[in-house]
Formats: C-alpha cells, sequence, structure tokens
C-alpha cells in the first residue's frame, strides 16, 4: 500500500501508472512504475517535483487532498526529465504567486519544454544554499550528470530525509510486492549506469550528512537499512561486480549456438560456478541481460556470424554495455559459423573498445552443431576461466 504520510509533514502525492508497457519507451516495466512526488506542509508549501503527463488528474487530485485549500509556495524542481517535470507549467498557472526553485541549468531547459516566461518567478539556487519553510529547511546538493545534466537532489535539515531525485529509484508501482534489489539494478545500470563517477561524486556528499530517509522520484521510500542501499550504489557506480557469478549470453539462429550455450552453463555449473545466469539475447529483456552483465564478475558470449559480421542482438547487447560504460570483467568467447565465422572477431573488436576487460584465450569456434571435441574445449574453458 501507498504510504501518504511520509512524516506528519510531509506527504506522499505520487501516482502509480500500471498501464505503461515501455518506460522510456525501451524498458519492460511488466509491474508499471511510480511517479513519486511529495509536498511539504508548513508556515510555506513546498512541492517536490511534479509528474508525468500520464498521471496529471490523480496527481492534481492527491495534491488538492493534502492542501485544503492552502496555496503552494515553492515548486522544487529536481530534474527536468518529463516523467517527473510534464507539470511544471500547469501547476504555475494554477498558483500565480508560487516561486519554481531549480539550479541555472533548470533555467536554461524549462524554455525548451514550455512555452512560457518563468524568470520572473525563478528562485536560482546553487550548491549548499538553503530555504526555510518553517520549521523545515531544504539544503540543495547538485549532481550533474546523475543522470542529467541539471540535477539536484534536496536534503530536509529537519527530519533528515534525502530527496534523491532519480537516484535509489526502482521500476515497479509502490504496491507491487517485490524485492527492491533486481528491479533497482535493472533501473540504475540501465538509466545511470553511464554515470558511475558523477554518482560516486554525489555520494561523497551524501556521506556528509544524517540521513534517516530516502525519498526517490521513482519506487518505494526508503527508512531502514539504508546502508545496504547505499553500499549497492556504490558498489554499482564504482563498476565493481556485485557477485561472484557468470552471465551466459548467446545469439542463435538456429538453435545450435543455443544448445552450446545451455551446455556451457551446465559446465560452468559443474566446474564450481558459484551462480550462473543463461540468458537469450534474441527473445529476453535486454535490460536484464545488461543488468546481469553488470551484477557478476564473469561473461560468456557465445554467437553465430552473420553477413561476415556476428548476430545483431548480440551486436545490439555488446553496444548497449558499451554505451553503459562497462569494464573490469573477465570475458570468453564462443562463435559458430558454417563456412567463414566472423562472430568471435566482431565481438572481440567491440569488446576491446571497453576499459579493463580480461579476454579469455583461446576462442573456442563451432562448426555449425557442436560436437563432442567442442564440449571438450569447453570443459578445458571453464577450468582456466574460473580459475
Amino acid at each position: 500500500m501507498k504510504d501518504t504520510q511520509i512524516t506528519e509533514a510531509i506527504r506522499y502525492i505520487g501516482v502509480d501508472d500500471k498501464t505503461l508497457d515501455l518506460f522510456e519507451s525501451q524498458y519492460q516495466v511488466p509491474n508499471g512504475v511510480s511517479y513519486n512526488s511529495y509536498v511539504i506542509l508548513d508556515d510555506k508549501i513546498a512541492v517536490m517535483d511534479t509528474v508525468d503527463d500520464r498521471a496529471t488528474d490523480s496527481w492534481f487530485e492527491n495534491l488538492g487532498q493534502e492542501l485544503s485549500g492552502r496555496p503552494v509556495d515553492y515548486l522544487i524542481v529536481s530534474h527536468m526529465e518529463p516523467d517527473h517535470a510534464a507539470n511544471i507549467k500547469a501547476l504555475f498557472d494554477r498558483y500565480p504567486d508560487m516561486q519554481v526553485v531549480g539550479n541555472a541549468k533548470t533555467f536554461q531547459m524549462l524554455p525548451q519544454f514550455f512555452d512560457a516566461d518563468f524568470s520572473s518567478r525563478a528562485y536560482v539556487v546553487k550548491e549548499g544554499d538553503t530555504l526555510s519553510l518553517g520549521k523545515h529547511t531544504l539544503q540543495f546538493i547538485m549532481a550533474p550528470m546523475v543522470h542529467w545534466p541539471e540535477v539536484m537532489v534536496a536534503y530536509e535539515q529537519s527530519e533528515k530525509i534525502l530527496f534523491s531525485a532519480d537516484g535509489f529509484g526502482k521500476f515497479g508501482t509502490l504496491d507491487t510486492d517485490e524485492p527492491w534489489d533486481c528491479e533497482a539494478r535493472r533501473y540504475y545500470f540501465n538509466i545511470v549506469g553511464k554515470y558511475g563517477m558523477q554518482v560516486q561524486a554525489l555520494l561523497k556528499k551524501a556521506a556528509a550528512l544524517d540521513i534517516r530517509m530516502i525519498c526517490p522520484l521513482h519506487g518505494p521510500i526508503l527508512r531502514e537499512n539504508l546502508g545496504h542501499y547505499i553500499n549497492l550504489y556504490d558498489i554499482w557506480s564504482s563498476y565493481r561486480p556485485e557477485d561472484d557469478g557468470v552471465l551466459v549470453a548467446y545469439a542463435s539462429i538456429h538453435g545450435h549456438t543455443a544448445e552450446a550455450a545451455k551446455k556451457m552453463a551446465d559446465i560452468l555449473r559443474e566446474k564450481g560456478a558459484k551462480k550462473v545466469a543463461l540468458t537469450d539475447l534474441t527473445r529476453d529483456d535486454m535490460a536484464e541481460a545488461v543488468e546481469d552483465a553488470f551484477r557478476y564478475d564473469k561473461m560468456v558470449l557465445l554467437a553465430a556470424s552473420y553477413d561476415a559480421n556476428v548476430f545483431p542482438p548480440m551486436e545490439e547487447f555488446l553496444l548497449h554495455l558499451k554505451a553503459k560504460n562497462f569494464q573490469s570483467r573477465k570475458v570468453a568467447l564462443i562463435e559458430n559459423g558454417s563456412w567463414a565465422p566472423s562472430a568471435g572477431k566482431c565481438m572481440k573488436s567491440i569488446l576491446e573498445t571497453m576499459k579493463n576487460i580480461t579476454l579469455y584465450d583461446p576462442m573456442i569456434t563451432i562448426r555449425s552443431a557442436m560436437k563432442a571435441e567442442n564440449v571438450a574445449q569447453m570443459e578445458e574453458m571453464a577450468e582456466g576461466f574460473l580459475k
């Protein structure tokens, strides 16, 4: 159940979206997503971000119930992405005395999205600035490129709450009963993953704060065991593997490469791999494959050759990893080709553009269907790869 009362003075006014199929038009969200927004009720009233235009009516209804007729004094804009900022102008028009709080980059972006002049009611903040609402004081911390250049977070000093923008976000509506780690990990690496260095910078700033609660723009409010979530963000943003294990990812055309991948996964388990994840890149969720690649310290890639290159689903996967700054992993390659195997060379050429990738040598080449000699090669590869 959604908890509308964060504290006595801070209320949740966000909306669950259970009808969305693709977040950012690319990531599957079988359990939907939440658009989180909050209101702080004090001598002055501050709304913490708006929501996607898919949820406008419900959001205004939620806000109205909490305001009980009072006007909004400030709108805090932590992130200009439309799933959080779509209703800025609508709120701006509804409350003519309301000031919009953002940083210099926020106000550079606003005219790109809205045909309105915000300058007369702009409240520009920079690193460390504070805004008093009465008993509550917001301290603003800049978080550029986590994951847009205008992003900032806000720390409420009296109740020690971090409004973390997209940080610590998760796919899934608030009434979805599922572990946080998995969908937060898939969210992090696919949405924020490229910007590990910037996340590390934000974590260093956050370490100086006494944080007792985290209110993100997606997913549940984090009230307990905050060290667990912060530790995971430290691991993820420093590109360290979270688990000792192997992702076996394959792209098969007629099934022979798939057969070899399943055999390789079995061999890895027999040889002592602690965890083995098997992913069909032609059918499984690409975002989850990316998540698993970052989660484990090792990866085995199997792909068919195609048009003197590599079967496109494998190429797409590797380009996703490259875009998200994939690095510091061990990778083994198995190619398949009936007359002129080319997949291995192509996979290697993409991997070599990534940082600190250790390629296992030798690569295995299968000619069409897997044979006994290929199984023996895979057993040898597994033994050496797991050392």
